[in-house]
This record gives C-alpha cells, structure tokens and sequence, in this order.
C-alpha cells in the first residue's frame, strides 16, 4: 500500500504562485498514476490535474489549464502540482490519491483510488 502526504498549502494573493507536494511511502508509488482533487467549502471534490505512472502523459481541469502543471519524480517518490496565476476561485483543500486504472479514469472520477493524503488548505485572496 502508497501513503500519501500533501504540503505546500498556504494564503496567497490572486495572482501568486504554490507548488504543492504529495510525498509517497511504500514499495509500489511508481506503478500508480496519481490525481489532484481538490475541494472549496460547500462544493463537491473536483479533478484539478492528473499525471500517469511514468510521468508521460498528465491531463488537467480546463478551469486550472495553462495556469497548473503537474508533474512526478519517481527516484524521490514525488508528486508536484506548480500553481501559477492564482484565482480566488482556487481556494480549497487539495488532495493527491494514488490510483489504479487509466489515466482518463483518474479524471472521470472512476478510478480504483487505492490512496489518499490528508489534504492542505490552499487560500487565495483577492
């Protein structure tokens, strides 16, 4: 079993830049294609970024396109998502979970999600 542990979360201004990390312990983080979800307060978890097993292929919401980028370093069991040009509608907790299945089902929500992190507040201010 992969344990995930997110970080990175904070407040900043509309307009600034997060990286947020999901670190992986456990034998098998590399044969999983990881997701960020994330979830604002009285909303349901949406998708936000998704990447495969190898780091090929990534996917993302089209609300965050061109402005995130996901993207993993196996050799550190490391999972990144770089968010650049922060909206005030990008506040919430973000969460990575680690999935099996294809990638187009990370996204669709449908995926066997083996693994979740805890989340980090992710605050954006206008």
């Amino acid at each position: 079993q992969v344990q995930l542990v997110e970080s990175g979360g904070g407040l900043v201004q509309a307009g600034g830049s997060l990286r947020l990390s999901c670190a992986a312990s456990g034998r098998s983080f590399s044969s999983y294609n990881i997701g960020w979800f994330r979830r604002a307060p009285g909303k349901e978890r949406d998708i936000v970024a998704a990447i495969s097993w190898s780091g090929g292929s990534a996917d993302y919401a089209d609300s965050v396109k061109g402005r995130f980028t996901i993207s993993r370093d196996n050799a550190e069991n490391t999972v990144y998502l770089q968010m650049n040009s922060l909206k005030p509608e990008d506040t919430a907790v973000y969460y990575c979970t680690a999935a099996a299945g294809p990638l187009r089902s990370v996204v669709a929500g449908t995926a066997d999600f083996v693994s979740w992190g805890q989340g980090t507040q992710v605050t954006v201010s206008p």
